[in-house]
Parts: C-alpha cells; sequence; structure tokens
C-alpha cells in the first residue's frame, strides 16, 4: 500500500511518499481504510526523535496517531465493529512504527469509535487526539464544576479550540490566550480571549481578580510559572505540555486512548457541543508540507491530510 514513513529522525524533509509495508490484523484490531488523518504537534516532535526516550522506534515509521475511515476487515474476535462502519480513531501504540498515515492502518478496537455522522472525513479526523486530550483533563483530571472559571492556552488552537467548547459545555467561564488575529474565533467558541506575551498576568487578572479555578496548560516553561500564579485558592492546574507541572503542585497528563471517551465526544459532536475547525488540508503525499505548516505554530484548529480513494488499490490478498 501507499504511505508516508521515514527511516531516521529529522525535518519534513525525511518523510518519503511511497510503497509500505502491508498491516497485519490481529484477533482484536479491525483494518480500517483510511479517509483522513490530522496532524498533531506530537508528529512532529516524534519525527525529530524528541520522544526517543520514552518510546521505542522501529523504522520505518509510519507517522500519525488520529484517523477517520471505513472499516474493510475486523479480526476474528472483534464484536464492536462490522464491514463498511465508519469509525474515528485515535491509533495510538506504545512504541513508533505503525501509523495513520496510509492508505490502510490495523486499529486496536480500544483506540477507536464510531464516526459522528455529521462531521465530515476531515473534520472527524481531527477529533480524537486533541477532543480525547481536552475531555480527559476537563472532565477527568480538572474535574471541571458549572459556574468555575478555567483559563485555556492557545485557545485556538487544536486541543484549546476543543477544549474551549467542553468547558463552556460544563457550566465554566472560559478565558483563552491567544493571538489577536484569533480573537474572534475564541469568542465564536464561547471564551473570553487574552493576548499572549508581556502582561498577560495583569491581562488575566483584569478579568478574574480573585484568580482562576483551573488552568489548561498546552504552552509549558514561563507560561506554566504564570499561570500558577494566577490560580485561586484550591485551584488546579493541569498541563499537557510541561512536566514540571507537579512542581507547582498540578499534574501533567499525556493522552490516552479510550474507546468510551471517544465514544463520548462523538456523541457531544452529534449534538453540536464541539465542532473542529479544519483550516488546511493536504493530499496524503503532500504529508511534509502538512507537517511543515503544522510546526509553524500558528495552526488556527486541525491541519488534515486525505486519501485519494479513486487513485488506490487493495493490496494483495486482502
Amino acid at each position: 500500500m501507499k504511505g508516508i514513513s521515514y527511516s531516521r529522525y529529522g525535518g519534513p524533509e525525511v518523510l518519503e511518499y511511497g510503497e509500505v509495508r502491508d498491516p497485519k490484523v490481529g484477533p482484536d484490531t479491525v483494518l480500517v481504510k483510511v479517509r483522513a488523518a490530522a496532524v498533531n504537534p506530537v508528529d512532529w516532535k516524534c519525527r525529530e526523535g524528541h520522544l526517543d526516550g520514552i518510546l521505542d522506534t522501529v523504522f520505518p515509521v509510519v507517522p500519525g496517531w488520529d484517523v477517520c475511515g471505513v472499516v474493510v476487515r475486523p479480526g476474528a474476535s472483534v464484536t464492536e465493529f462490522s464491514v463498511g462502519d465508519e469509525v474515528i480513531g485515535y491509533v495510538r501504540e506504545d512504541f513508533l512504527s505503525r501509523g495513520t498515515f496510509a492508505e490502510y492502518v490495523a486499529a486496536p478496537v480500544r483506540t477507536l469509535a464510531r464516526k459522528p455522522r455529521n462531521l465530515t472525513w476531515e473534520e472527524a479526523a481531527g477529533l480524537p487526539l486533541v477532543g480525547l486530550t481536552a475531555y480527559q483533563v476537563l472532565v477527568k483530571a480538572l474535574q471541571v464544576k458549572r459556574g468555575e472559571t478555567v483559563l485555556v492556552h492557545a485557545a485556538a488552537g487544536g486541543v484549546g479550540s476543543i477544549a474551549v467548547q467542553l468547558a463552556r459545555h460544563l457550566g465554566a467561564r472560559v478565558i483563552g490566550t491567544a493571538g489577536e488575529a484569533n480573537h474572534d474565533f475564541v469568542r465564536s467558541l464561547g471564551g473570553e480571549p487574552v493576548t499572549y506575551g508581556d502582561g498577560l498576568a495583569e491581562r488575566v487578572r483584569g478579568l478574574a481578580p480573585e484568580g482562576v479555578d483551573a488552568v489548561f496548560d498546552t504552552i509549558g516553561g514561563d507560561t506554566l510559572k504564570t499561570s500558577a500564579n494566577l490560580l485561586a485558592p484550591e485551584g488546579r492546574l493541569v498541563s499537557i505540555a510541561d512536566p514540571a507541572a507537579v512542581d507547582y503542585g498540578g499534574r501533567y497528563h499525556f493522552v490516552r486512548p479510550d474507546a468510551e471517551d471517544l465514544a463520548r465526544l462523538a456523541e457531544l459532536a452529534e449534538q453540536d457541543v464541539v465542532s473542529v475547525h479544519v483550516s488546511e488540508t493536504y493530499p496524503l503525499e503532500r504529508a511534509a508540507d502538512a507537517h511543515r505548516s503544522n510546526q509553524g505554530g500558528r495552526t488556527r484548529g486541525k491541519i488534515v491530510v486525505t486519501v485519494d480513494w479513486e487513485a488506490e488499490t487493495e493490496p494483495v490478498g486482502w
């Protein structure tokens, strides 16, 4: 089958489009014919070797953890899905090798849920990783309650834009950091935008003089330190970017595949509680350009790669 792969760590130039090994379908996996796969910052961080200390790598690596597609072959013991089911998945294993930037992926059932019927293929592909991250942080780690004030960093980005919507659904007031060009977008999601940079603490204090009840940090570093100082008494802090959150009495969270959480997100999408903004799409063969765009750090919502079904053929033996 055709796909994207890299055989060494490096920049976007190490990504190659061509033949990659066919996935094997185990007893508790399903073969998914890929329609779209989203790009996440963790993808290029893996490609550059930044996660080498925590994840084994088996080269060549097919990148990508997000996927949306159609089940074409269930594993022998799979009862959850049938041929023709439209699914979404956060298909992360505990090592780097078999990703979603290809024509097909063998996905464990624990990573999948049914695709929201009201989302396009591209929108649905952009939901799993960012949606699970936002859901697990807000609902499980921060335990956000109605009437609380939540500070969400990078509120116009992939994770942040979903977090704003989910926090509002939970009944919270949301203050979201964003560049001025994205302030109207953050407002459209239900958040109150504040600008990054010098004076951030004063701007947040101007909106929440008593401090905020919860901080959802997606940046780390100095932003994490500033955020800790903005907490109200008994306030909570969770970072997905910096393990140093524990030094400030907070928690570090790395999103986990969870079929139940993903199914709940799909329900919320079908109820129009959360939507996915797709800012750019690229054909699979231009995945390197998609990585470059995402790595620029100015993405509003999601960047997605798509697979041309008309051009592909099924691998021999399937």
